[in-house]
């Protein structure tokens, strides 16, 4: 991955309801979800879930399909991780700690991510 574009998909992710919609399509699976359906989850209009579907759509971190009359959207898994491994592949790159095998975050005491990569 190019550093430009980990930095156009983290720059459409630093918007609160883009990360939430994103959250909501990666919770959902690779079955993924009508876009009624997550704009009743958002409670956002439909030309808010619009603008901010088609600027994670742009930036490859979200996909949509036709189905029919639906149009279903999904996170696209093979993006996020490209995006996750970017930046997990330079934890500890100059430091003297061991090398992280995979990005998974610490868990916080009430259960949230913490953000902290295991082995730093």
């Amino acid at each position: 991955m190019k550093i430009e574009q980990a930095a156009r998909q983290l720059e459409a992710l630093g918007n609160t309801t883009r990360l939430e919609l994103y959250r909501v399509l990666v919770r959902a699976g690779t079955a993924g979800l009508a876009v009624g359906h997550v704009q009743e989850k958002l409670a956002i209009p439909a030309s808010t879930l619009s603008h901010h579907l088609r600027r994670l759509v742009d930036t490859e971190l979200v996909e949509r399909e036709r189905q029919a009359t639906t149009l279903i959207c999904r996170a696209s898994y093979p993006h996020m991780q490209a995006l996750i491994g970017y930046l997990a592949d330079e934890c500890c790159a100059d430091a003297n700690c061991r090398p992280v095998s995979g990005a998974t975050a610490l868990p916080a005491a009430d259960g949230a991510s913490q953000g902290r990569i295991k082995g730093c």
